[in-house]
């Protein structure tokens, strides 16, 4: 009986690994733990790439002629972190890619708000710069509503 019992186990950690949702024991698969009525709950990677898509959506509704080629990647950090101006939070790779760093963002942010609005303009920013360093145009120039310069 104990053997059989441990072949069980076995032949289930196989099938699928641990964490995933599953039907165990006749049950139905695992929901969500904030349940049905309250949203998913979203780590900080996610909220950035959020952000991120949502701001060049908005710049390419703006500008879709120069922006439209554009594409955007997020890495961790830059393999070299060190330069002689500080550490980049992007890079711009010609001709119409550019790779931003979502750890340098978030930690050399030094906001005087620690809350979701600042958060955000402060990621939008950072995009809009990015893109506006890409094309070779002032940042108000893609967004002036968004920078408040209207």
């Amino acid at each position: 009986m104990v053997g059989r019992r441990r072949t069980q186990r076995a032949t289930a950690s196989a099938r699928s690994p641990r964490g995933l949702a599953r039907s165990r024991h006749g049950r139905g698969n695992r929901s969500s733990v904030a349940g049905p009525l309250l949203p998913m709950l979203s780590g900080r990677v996610l909220r950035f790439e959020r952000i991120v898509a949502e701001t060049m959506a908005y710049l390419r509704a703006n500008d879709p002629e120069r922006v439209s080629p554009v594409k955007v990647d997020v890495a961790t950090l830059p393999s070299q972190l060190q330069h002689d101006d500080g550490i980049d939070r992007w890079h711009v790779v010609e001709p119409d890619r550019i790779i931003l760093y979502r750890i340098s963002i978030d930690r050399l942010a030094h906001l005087h708000c620690s809350d979701p609005h600042h958060y955000r303009v402060h990621v939008e920013r950072c995009v809009i710069d990015a893109v506006a360093e890409l094309l070779g145009v002032d940042p108000w120039e893609l967004a002036q509503d968004r920078l408040g310069f209207e």
